[in-house]
């Protein structure tokens, strides 16, 4: 089959295949003590699936608890009016990504109506009283007319109805009658409970948006396992083979009268994962004293010898580098022959191991 019929994406591994080869063949035997190494480019990299992860010490695969993946309730924003509303218009749908003051849905109702007939009415009233003089007018009386006024406000606020849209009602009374509800954040459009025409009820929710840069960790622990963490502020989280690291925000101190168990929450940076909310995960948890870094299985490969190894991201290119395994469970790893942070490729080993063969690389330079 000729290159031209092959689909693109073989092609650009080609290319990766070949400047690998490349680096190899310019290896002449004029520098045959340097530490071998592959050289990809960023698209390569992302073409190839690598990921790169600093190695974790002080952790060990045999002390994991369950988890479940959470909204982070300090970024997510609940969209509640607090009178009854009807659905004149929806502009978004489930799971858009949306920005703040974009437009979600367009609201209205007797119940819209009448509160904002009731502020313009009430800053008018206003108006004309704090034109007058304070002889014209008692002291107590005006404090009444401005806090009927307030009092309008908050009832269009609690409608949700931002600063700029009152304003504008203010100033355009024939604007009565409906409101575009706006974002607060940016974020995901997560619960949508709405439907054109439908009349919906004070207190209901109608749309959640969460930030998904940032998410909890909800975990269950034993009394024992829950004892160990007195001083840690951080633990390791898995979801299928990408770990990350998590810091914890917050523990029950109660245990469960069902599961015994005891809550902890931790938050983690989801910029680069893209995880979701309700994904089930593991959580393992800090032993300071345990030597070794831990790995996923993922991280490993075999060496020409049959040894242990993991590749090593450097600014010159990525080396391969013999390690020792501790212990396996749970597809994790501990692993010696490396120091903690170090930048470890923890997803895509397996294909530059391939191509360090094909290289004819050796990792004990041989």
């Amino acid at each position: 089959m000729s290159l031209s019929k092959i689909s693109t994406k073989y092609q650009i591994l080609v290319l990766v295949i070949g400047c690998l080869h490349s680096a190899a063949d310019a290896d002449d035997g004029s520098n045959l003590h340097a530490e071998p190494l592959l050289q990809l480019s960023a698209e390569q990299q992302q073409l190839a699936g690598i990921q790169v992860t600093p190695a974790a010490g002080g952790f060990s695969p045999q002390s994991v608890a369950n988890a479940v993946l959470q909204v982070d309730r300090e970024r997510t924003f609940t969209l509640t009016p607090q009178l009854d509303v009807i659905v004149l218009q929806r502009h978004v749908v489930p799971g858009q990504q949306v920005t703040a003051g974009q437009r979600l849905l367009t609201l209205g109702g007797v119940d819209v109506a009448k509160a904002q007939a009731d502020f313009i009415n009430a800053a008018s009233n206003w108006r004309r009283i704090n034109a007058m003089s304070a002889t014209a007018i008692s002291d107590s009386e005006r404090q009444q007319t401005l806090v009927a006024k307030e009092q309008c406000r908050a009832v269009l606020q609690a409608l949700q109805m931002t600063v700029e849209q009152i304003a504008a009602l203010q100033a355009d009374p024939t604007l009565i009658g409906s409101y575009q509800l706006l974002a607060p954040i940016n974020g995901r459009v997560q619960q949508d409970n709405t439907r054109l025409g439908e009349l919906q009820s004070a207190g209901n929710v109608l749309l959640q948006l969460t930030d998904e840069s940032s998410l909890w960790v909800v975990a269950e622990m034993t009394p024992q396992q829950s004892a160990q963490l007195t001083q840690a502020k951080k633990l390791l989280v898995k979801v299928d083979a990408t770990m990350v690291s998590a810091t914890i925000i917050g523990r029950a101190h109660e245990l469960s009268s069902s599961t015994r168990t005891e809550r902890l929450i931790a938050q983690l940076d989801n910029r680069q994962t893209y995880w979701h909310a309700g994904q089930f995960a593991e959580v393992f948890l800090p032993q300071p004293e345990q030597p070794g870094v831990l790995l996923p299985d993922a991280a490993l490969s075999r060496s020409d010898d049959g040894d242990w190894q993991v590749f090593v991201a450097t600014a010159a290119g990525f080396r391969a580098q013999e390690v020792q395994v501790r212990q396996q469970q749970r597809g994790m790893n501990l692993v010696t022959g490396i120091a903690p942070g170090t930048p470890v490729v923890t997803a895509g080993a397996f294909f530059l191991a391939s191509e360090l063969a094909k290289s004819g690389f050796d990792v004990h330079n041989h």
